[in-house]
């Protein structure tokens, strides 16, 4: 840890070069002939996306991870998902614990800014508990899956995707390795894969600081407002989101309409989980009516939750900012949300993630309508895809031009660190003012 003590550098500008340099190191070795298939180098911009991809835990891909990488390059892609879902912080701090180094108070600052939180306090006690529960769930995880995939391939050759898909799932990933960009549409009706795969994804997405809160509950018989908010939105908007796929899509024979009831459920109810950031997918994402691509735009944008591995505006800015409207509309002026009052603070900041992250958005995707010679819903649904770290797409990015590789590496670059850290880390965050101006009053509505 003591390589970053020395840095003068604010933590979010640490972050961010930190995240760049891990991209590099990527990029460079899945250029190396022995990394893919054909034996020659790949090419930097296709090695950058990837390494972009893997490190911001989103899914998106220029090439077939399955048929077109090596064990090699998919061992680099693996780590690289590994080390982006948890943190490059998370493992320089694994690694200090284990040679039993200091843990300094300006790397206590960068492990705040890192996992999102509004204190040092227990920071280094979470990291530990966040090691644990990775470890753990990534290996149920994975054996559960090797000991399914035992049955249609080799023993050795099942552990490996076990372990690949257990990692990357868990990161909310969504790489893969069954080939021709299939993602799981192969296991659409299998329930010990699509649950195995939905826990992960549950599990990554609501954050360490919900897991720690839920393993003590049996001590503190108490959840905090943070864990009860999350618990709370990721259970809405999986079911109501199950709910629309399975309406729209009911009949759709490119996707529910030729699988029996049970099958129907079961995809809906994993269509629903994906969007949450993880990137897999069991049915065609290209062939969903527009209505289902449309509302999985909302659900990617929403995203996971603070803390965890995935991306989005994340659940608890969305449920303060329909809060804030419940409240507008019933003419109160505090947020309350289950018996606490929030903070002013806590609302602007909410406001500023939504705008700054529509922006992004909407900005990324009117340049690319004019790269790409796509329709718009299907940029739109690429776009977001990447802001959110989520991976699906409607098969788009295989087909992007060098600006569109450039755009979207991007994209997915500021959805990890998270637009308040990106513009913290471009710009200076500035103090509390000495002195107010007088109020002013403007006609709203």
């Amino acid at each position: 840890m003591s390589k970053f003590s020395f840095l003068k550098l604010s933590p979010p500008k640490i972050l961010v070069f930190g995240f760049a340099a891990i991209i590099l190191i990527g990029s460079l070795l899945l250029m190396l002939p022995i990394s893919n298939t054909t034996g020659h180098s790949l090419k930097f911009i296709d090695a950058v996306f990837t390494a972009t991809s893997a490190t911001c835990v989103t899914g998106l891909v220029v090439r077939d991870t399955g048929t077109f990488f090596t064990t090699f390059g998919q061992t680099v892609i693996m780590f690289l998902i590994q080390i982006g879902g948890l943190g490059f912080m998370t493992m320089a701090t694994l690694f200090a614990l284990v040679l039993r180094r200091k843990i300094s108070l300006r790397d206590r600052l960068i492990l705040q800014e890192a996992m999102n939180q509004n204190s040092m306090e227990g920071i280094v006690r979470l990291i530990r508990r966040v090691l644990i529960y990775s470890l753990v769930i990534e290996g149920t995880a994975a054996v559960l899956l090797s000991i399914r995939w035992a049955f249609d391939m080799p023993l050795g050759r099942a552990i490996y995707f076990g372990i690949f898909h257990a990692v990357s799932l868990f990161n909310n990933a969504g790489f893969d390795l069954f080939g021709e960009y299939r993602s799981l549409t192969g296991y659409v009706s299998d329930p010990l894969v699509n649950i195995v795969m939905m826990v992960l994804i549950i599990m990554g997405g609501i954050g360490f600081i919900v897991m720690a809160d839920l393993v003590e509950y049996k001590k503190t018989r108490r959840l905090s407002l943070h864990s009860k908010v999350v618990l709370f939105m990721t259970a809405v908007l999986i079911l109501v989101g199950a709910l629309v796929i399975f309406v729209f899509e009911f009949t759709n024979q490119r996707t529910l309409g030729p699988l029996n009831f049970g099958g129907k459920v079961l995809a809906s109810f994993f269509q629903s989980v994906t969007p949450r950031t993880a990137g897999a997918n069991t049915v065609d994402i290209a062939g969903l009516r527009q209505a289902s691509q449309f509302f999985m735009v909302i659900l990617m944008f929403i995203g996971a939750s603070p803390g965890s591995t995935g991306g989005g505006i994340k659940t608890t800015t969305f449920t303060i900012m329909i809060a804030a409207v419940i409240s507008m509309l019933r003419g109160r002026e505090d947020i309350v949300m289950f018996r606490y009052r929030l903070a002013q603070e806590r609302i602007f900041k909410a406001l500023t993630i939504t705008l700054l992250a529509l922006l992004l958005v909407i900005s990324v995707s009117m340049v690319l309508s004019t790269t790409e010679d796509h329709n718009f819903l299907m940029i739109l649904f690429e776009t977001t895809s990447a802001f959110a770290t989520v991976g699906l797409s409607m098969g788009l990015t295989p087909e992007l031009s060098f600006i569109g590789k450039i755009l979207i590496s991007l994209t997915m670059f500021s959805g990890r660190l998270g637009i308040l850290t990106l513009a913290y880390a471009i710009g200076r965050k500035q103090g509390k003012p000495l002195y107010k101006y007088p109020e002013g009053k403007m006609i709203i509505g």
